[in-house]
């Protein structure tokens, strides 16, 4: 193990030169002309070591310096073991800056780091995403110049950083920025995508706006025929009137409720286990005659059904939706239509279908028919009883069952609401399960349900 060089050494050095000066000196004589030539060749080896140390730390690209003798095997190889901690640093540092960078992509947040002048030098893929940021080519850009909203340039002017910034993009999403400086003169931003946040909070302001103002009408009826048979005048048959249409205003609260129970206790249930056998045949031939019983004449209903077609699923949810959709069909088409309800099997799975030649729905009704509460005619639904919630919780229900709602509709021509369970939730017939088991006896690949 080499030490490091100190004065003695070089003095030993000197020593080992001079000697043989000395003695070649006093046994031929001009000591001093050979003390002279030992002390220039030393110097001359000292410039020589000190040219190819010159030439390694200038011109050389090789990794390792030169290999030195004498007074000079210690300093190259200094050198070396200080070469070599410079390069465990920067691997150290490189893993550092890689698992910190890891770190930052890994995070739900976009992250930007910025001097405190606004100039970009770092980012995450998630900011490039969201932002729309591109890297490598911003690097050093101000940020000012990529995000070109007046509110977000007053917020960072005015360094006050003490609440965030919500602003709403250009594409649409709301995003919510943070600002803390972490150094001197450099800014951490974090941005974070909240628009589904500001939708749910949009959906349960109108949601409870919907609720209030369905129920203030009955019972502001209610109040007021209250009111009316605090009156011991009150004749008889308005008497009768009054107590009619409070049953029939309670009725429509009553079932308002129970949608809302209904709705709530779908969208907060859990992913079912579609292990359960619905007999969607029976279900459908109980709901016919409630359908027929519902018209009283007043529409041509048609049922197809296929007896033998069931599937795997839930069966209240599954309930909710297809009498939801008969239901409508019946309530909200004008009397002498006619109401095709069919359920068969297709090529893409079990299909149930709910068709009338009514009046039809305009195309900017189609695409919000399942919201909560929304309607195409608001003084019909209220004549009719309509809430808004039957079609939602029909979509709600048909999610958990990977299938989605299909409405079809024109003016003058009708309307068709259709859904499709796929085919691994149809329930196999009993020859069919045979087969696939002898199937599977004979090697055959089987699949079972």
């Amino acid at each position: 193990m080499l030490e490091r060089l100190s004065w003695k050494r070089l003095l030993l050095e000197l020593l080992f030169c001079c000697i043989p000066a000395v003695i070649l000196g006093l046994l031929i004589g001009y000591l001093p002309w050979f003390l002279l030539a030992a002390v220039s060749a030393l110097l001359g080896w000292h410039f020589y070591n000190q040219l190819r140390l010159s030439h390694w730390l200038w011109v050389d690209r090789s990794m390792t310096p030169p290999a030195g003798r004498g007074s000079w095997e210690p300093l190259f190889y200094g050198l070396y073991q200080m070469q070599q901690r410079n390069r465990r640093r920067r691997r150290e540092l490189a893993l550092l800056i890689k698992r910190f960078r890891s770190g930052a992509e890994s995070l739900p947040d976009a992250v930007i780091m910025t001097t405190e002048e606004g100039n970009i030098f770092w980012c995450n893929g998630l900011a490039q995403h969201l932002l729309g940021f591109r890297w490598p080519e911003d690097n050093g850009q101000h940020i000012l110049n990529l995000l070109r909203y007046p509110e977000f340039t007053h917020y960072l002017q005015s360094q006050d950083f003490s609440r965030p910034l919500t602003l709403h993009l250009n594409n649409g999403r709301f995003v919510e920025f943070r600002v803390m400086p972490y150094a001197e003169g450099q800014l951490l931003m974090v941005a974070r995508d909240v628009t589904q946040t500001r939708q749910l909070e949009g959906t349960r302001r109108n949601f409870f706006a919907n609720v209030s103002h369905e129920l203030r009408t009955p019972l502001t009826v209610l109040q007021g025929y209250l009111e009316m048979m605090n009156d011991e005048d009150m004749a008889a048959p308005v008497r009768q009137k009054a107590l009619a249409t409070m049953q029939e205003q309670t009725k429509r609260m009553d079932s308002l409720v129970k949608q809302l129970l209904t709705l709530s206790k779908i969208e907060a249930a859990p992913p079912i286990a579609l292990n359960e056998i619905v007999d969607v045949p029976v279900m459908l031939h109980m709901l016919e005659r409630e359908a027929l019983s519902l018209s009283n004449g007043r529409h041509e209903i048609t049922f197809r059904i296929n007896d033998k077609l069931k599937v795997f699923g839930n069966d209240d949810q599954l309930r909710s939706a297809v009498s939801n959709l008969v239901y409508n069909a019946v309530n909200h088409t004008p009397d002498g239509t006619k109401i095709e309800v069919c359920w068969q099997q297709t090529t893409q799975g079990a299909q149930f279908e709910v068709s009338d030649n009514g009046p039809g729905i305009a195309a900017e009704h189609l695409g919000r028919l399942t919201e909560r509460f929304y309607r195409v005619d608001k003084a019909r639904s209220r004549q009719t009883g309509g809430s808004g919630l039957g079609l939602a919780i029909v979509k709600h229900a048909l999610n958990h069952h990977e299938a989605t709602l299909n409405i079809m509709s024109e003016i003058g021509l009708g309307t068709r609401f259709v859904f499709t369970l796929p085919p691994h939730l149809i329930v196999p017939l009993a020859g069919e399960s045979m087969a696939q088991k002898n199937k599977g006896q004979k090697g055959l690949p089987s699949k079972e349900i």
